[in-house]
């Protein structure tokens, strides 16, 4: 038992040695990997941060407004109804061609009628009426009084069908011009609200947009100025207007002015598209640009080899994406872009060319 005893005793001695030293082993290892990562810290620290830059660039620099707006024909109308009532035929007509005072729609008018062959009836009887006192005056049996009393009822009946004729008119719904229907709204049996649009009838071509501009960007705006388009349906295709009007009164609620931008003959936009307006109300060729996101106010950070140094520059017309500079620097220098708020004047840098930056 005791040579047993010795022998346990002598294997845990063994064992526990071997977990000091796998322990050390781990320890030496730990270290020697904070030493590598402390020391490349360390190196890239003494380096300075990465930074991207880029080389300014020769270009149009413009100055824009942007609106917002819709397409539509420089000739067109919102035919409505002027009456609340049933719908009671309706034109099968979107897309084609019709007359002025072509009829587009009808409403259910019985009840509207009914009340005009009544006031026709009233009309006959005092008509009669005018006629039995005419022949009683001839005779001398009735007053001059009697008879202007007869007359004027017959003068206020007839003014009341006048007005029930020309009530009834506004149950038949007529196209305003000639022109193409652009648009039907409405269904055989619903009830039609008064001012509800029904149809829409226009010229297809020429073709504006009609957009709303900020009144603190207004002041920029005039007529004649181009205008750049945007637009999901044509995404990437250059469309080009000009203004030709400028609404003169303003929307106080919605702070904005109403601009129309004329469009050529052959654009694709189509009647009804919603469009993203770019006004150039500025624009300077061969201009020395660089972007937008580089500048803090007046000034951008230049790479100077590994050293960083900030510089004021003049700038002029200031776009969304590009700013010119016109004074400040040069054609050869690397701006660092976006600009880096952290970055002090003279600190170290590793200056990296942007993805798809000319070098």
């Amino acid at each position: 038992m005791l040579t047993d005893l010795g022998f346990l005793t002598g294997a845990s001695a063994r064992m526990q040695s071997a977990a000091q030293t796998t322990r050390n082993h781990r320890l030496l290892v730990l270290a020697a990997v904070l030493l590598v990562a402390g020391s490349w810290l360390l190196w890239s620290w003494a380096r300075g941060p990465q930074v991207t830059t880029v080389a300014p660039l020769r270009g149009t620099a413009a100055e824009i407004v942007y609106a917002t707006g819709a397409v539509e024909p420089v000739r067109w109308s919102k035919v409505t109804s002027l009456v609340r009532n049933r719908l009671i035929e309706i034109c099968d007509c979107e897309g084609k061609t019709v007359a002025k005072g072509e009829v587009l729609a009808r409403l259910e008018e019985r009840e509207v009628r009914a009340q005009l062959d009544e006031l026709k009836a009233r009309e006959e009887l005092a008509k009669r009426e005018l006629t039995r006192i005419s022949q009683l005056l001839d005779r001398r049996i009735a007053t001059p009084q009697a008879y202007e009393r007869a007359l004027a009822d017959v003068q206020q009946v007839q003014a009341l069908i006048s007005a029930q004729t020309q009530k009834i008119a506004e149950y038949t719904i007529v196209a305003p011009m000639d022109g193409v229907v652009l648009r039907r709204d409405g269904e055989v049996g619903e009830i039609v609200e008064a001012g509800q649009v029904l149809f829409r009838v226009g010229v297809p071509r020429p073709l504006r947009v009609v957009a709303e501009v900020n009144e603190e960007d207004i002041p920029r705006v005039a007529i004649g100025q181009k205008v750049l388009f945007r637009t999901d349906a044509f995404a990437g295709r250059l469309l080009e207007g000009r203004i030709r009007e400028i609404t003169p009164m303003g929307d106080p609620v919605a702070k904005t002015y109403r601009i129309r931008v004329a469009l050529p003959d052959d654009t694709p936009l189509q009647i009804g598209m919603s469009v993203e307006a770019n006004i150039v109300t500025k624009e300077k060729p061969n201009a020395l640009l660089v972007p937008a996101e580089a500048l803090q106010g007046k000034t951008l950070v230049v790479a100077e080899g590994s050293r960083a140094r900030r510089r004021t520059v003049e700038t002029g017309i200031r776009g969304t994406h590009a700013v010119e500079i016109l004074s400040g620097i040069g054609e050869n220098d690397r701006i660092i872009s976006p600009f880096p708020p952290d970055l002090k004047d003279g600190a170290r840098i590793r200056p990296a060319a942007a993805p798809g930056a000319a070098k």
